[in-house]
């Protein structure tokens, strides 16, 4: 049952442990280096996410000074037609007025 190996045989299993753990080392070099790249990039979309967010709020921002903006327009439109219809009104009145002699 305890047959010695010869020196061939343990060279030879030697060899082989040898490229099995330098297939494996190059395995795990390739992991360590795929989970960098991984980090990195979740970092990165960390980093995008942030600056997605503050765009997203900087939006919101632009659009509500763009409603005060176009309202401010529609205000002062409604200003300059209100008082054209008064001076009007005022014109037609006193117009009517010098007709009746007053």
């Amino acid at each position: 049952m305890d047959t010695p190996i010869t020196r061939a045989e343990h060279e030879e299993f030697r060899r082989r442990l040898e490229e099995e753990n330098r297939r494996q080392d190059k395995r795990i070099e390739l992991l360590e280096e795929n989970t960098k790249r991984i980090e990195t990039l979740n970092g990165a979309i960390g980093k995008l996410a942030a600056n997605m967010e503050g765009m997203l709020k900087e939006q919101l921002r632009q659009g509500q000074r763009l409603e005060l903006l176009e309202s401010r327009d529609g205000e002062l439109w409604r200003k300059v037609v209100s008082y054209a219809v008064t001076a009007i009104v005022g014109i037609v009145i006193g117009f009517v007025a010098k007709q009746l002699g007053m």
